[in-house]
């Protein structure tokens, strides 16, 4: 099971991404880690490991809405050489969750009405669904015990796609139950609620369900403890992501399986300076040294390429066509290629899609999409 910490409210003092209330710093630095303040007095360093749970029991909310809808981003993860370390969200595709006080629900419980969209074959049990599990993690973080809540689950992102789609199901629903209950908790509660959904689906990696809920870039620097560092693209920088995905589903267990326990060390170095490039690029908007660093994995993708059919002859039509780089993005088989100019990443899509048919005999559907810098919100709710 993933880290789950029972505790009383975090107070965040850097975000101003997310729909929650924290304050804000008058000029806060571009790289800087979440600073956790807990009322106990234990920051972040504190957070147990993923084998330990603490219970710390808090006074019960009382619902502050009736019900309410909230939405999360795609994202891609790793981007390149930053496997299970990196990720970003991107703009204007995701899930969405609606959420009810439900009285025909047993109190302290969640039940799930109904799944929409792309989710046809996901199951309703809420043990068995990313949605469910995670809003499930938020209550009991709550100490919600006096009301059961239903959940309408609408899938704007396919299955098994490389797009973060059970993080952001996660991240949809851990944002309902918390909002839904006065934004208790913070940042991190939340994503811990994301990663014990995760892990019972895809994996423990936080590469999806952090940026799903903080928006923009994130750096995953540990995971136990648990350290999310946010990496600020500058607003004035063009950024676009082309995103091409095939009619060819790759889950992600899958192809975490064909991955190599072990790596040279020539690899090691040469993947963890393109890292740091990827890095240095984003704090400085530097899209062409992004799309530089962010094709040059010799870890995963070499391994990965080979189970998407073309994906070679695609990423080779999108560098051509200009775009600044292109790899997998997360376990596929969508491709990410990134460039500067809308109407160019226009192009680049239409070329890949072109080389998806001719190289690999897939349809395929492009989209070129902005970098979503809120994250998880709430989009509208009923008062009580």
């Amino acid at each position: 099971m993933a880290a789950t910490c029972y505790q009383s409210p975090i107070k965040l003092s850097f975000t101003n991404s997310n729909a929650f209330s924290n304050p804000i710093p008058n000029n806060p630095p571009s790289l800087y880690p979440i600073k956790t303040r807990f009322s106990s007095g234990f920051n972040l360093s504190a957070v147990p490991s993923k084998t330990q749970t603490t219970h710390i029991t808090i006074p019960e909310p009382e619902p502050i809405f009736s019900s309410v809808k909230s939405f999360a981003p795609a994202t891609v993860a790793n981007l390149g050489p930053g496997f299970d370390f990196l990720g970003c969200a991107v703009d204007g595709i995701g899930d969405f969750i609606t959420l009810r006080v439900d009285s025909k629900v047993i109190p302290g419980e969640v039940s799930i009405s109904d799944i929409s969209g792309a989710g046809e074959k996901l199951s309703k049990d809420p043990l068995s669904n990313c949605a469910g599990i995670a809003a499930i993690s938020v209550m009991k973080m709550l100490n919600i015990q006096s009301v059961g809540l239903s959940i309408s689950l609408e899938k704007g992102l396919p299955l098994g796609s490389g797009l973060g789609s059970s993080a952001a199901s996660a991240a949809a629903a851990a944002v309902a139950v918390n909002e839904l209950f006065g934004g208790k908790l913070g940042v991190s509660d939340l994503v811990l609620a994301g990663l014990e959904s995760e892990t019972k689906v895809s994996g423990y990696h936080a590469d999806n369900i952090a940026p799903a809920i903080m928006g923009g870039f994130v750096l995953i620097r540990s995971y136990d403890p648990l350290e999310l560092i946010e990496l600020k693209f500058p607003l004035e920088k063009d950024l676009f992501f082309v995103l091409v995905n095939p009619e060819f589903e790759a889950p992600t267990k899958k192809m975490r399986a064909v991955l190599p326990n072990e790596v040279t060390m020539s690899h090691h170095i040469w993947n963890s300076s393109q890292a740091g490039a990827l890095v240095a690029a984003i704090l400085q908007g530097d899209s062409r040294g992004l799309g530089k660093a962010l094709s040059s994995d010799k870890i995963v993708e070499p391994k990965r390429g080979p189970l998407i059919p073309g994906m070679e002859g695609v990423k080779k039509a999108a560098l051509e066509a200009g775009a600044f780089g292109c790899t997998i993005s997360g376990a596929g088989p969508t491709l990410v290629a990134v460039t500067d100019v809308e109407e160019r990443g226009r192009e680049i899509g239409e070329r890949m899609v072109e080389a998806f048919m001719k190289e690999g005999e897939l349809k395929a559907l492009a989209m070129v999409k902005k970098l979503d810098r809120v994250g998880a919100r709430l989009v509208s709710s009923n008062p009580r």
